[in-house]
């Protein structure tokens, strides 16, 4: 059981993957669940768009792909984040590069955990949850 990740191409690396790892376990632990395996792919939206169109048959750009595996309280999935769509994020949106990214990697987990963000109600729920594991970072670390 474990968290991975992994870059498709380019020179993406991840800050701090130690913390990041404790952090989604946390977040996963605090929910009454466990993780199994996570993996973790960061690609380019050409790659990201590919998977979609090919997986979800959805022609359009997205910034995260997750593939749930989840059985039981086991917490297991492949999310996939296109890096350059967190980056224009972060630029629209008018917030650090990392922060956007830390947002994106918990959305794909709290999808796993079973949050739907489809209706606006799901959609705000979304946000709130991710806001909630956000200020979890800035407890465990900052």
């Amino acid at each position: 059981m474990a968290i991975r990740f992994s870059v498709q191409s380019g020179d993406f690396e991840l800050a701090e993957p130690e913390k990041v790892r404790r952090w989604v376990a946390e977040v996963v632990k605090r929910q009454g669940k466990s993780v199994g395996n996570i993996c973790y792919l960061f690609c380019d939206d050409e790659y990201l768009l590919g998977v979609n169109r090919q997986y979800l048959d959805h022609d359009t750009y997205t910034d995260i792909i997750t593939f749930d595996y989840v059985a039981g309280g086991l917490i297991s999935g492949d999310i996939m984040i296109s890096i350059d769509r967190v980056g224009e994020n972060a630029r629209q949106f008018g917030v650090p590069f990392e922060q956007e990214l830390h947002r994106v990697v918990i959305h794909g987990v709290l999808h796993l955990l079973g949050q739907g963000d489809k209706s606006p109600a799901e959609a705000a729920e979304m946000r709130r949850r991710e806001e909630e594991a956000l200020a979890l970072w800035s407890q465990l670390f900052e």
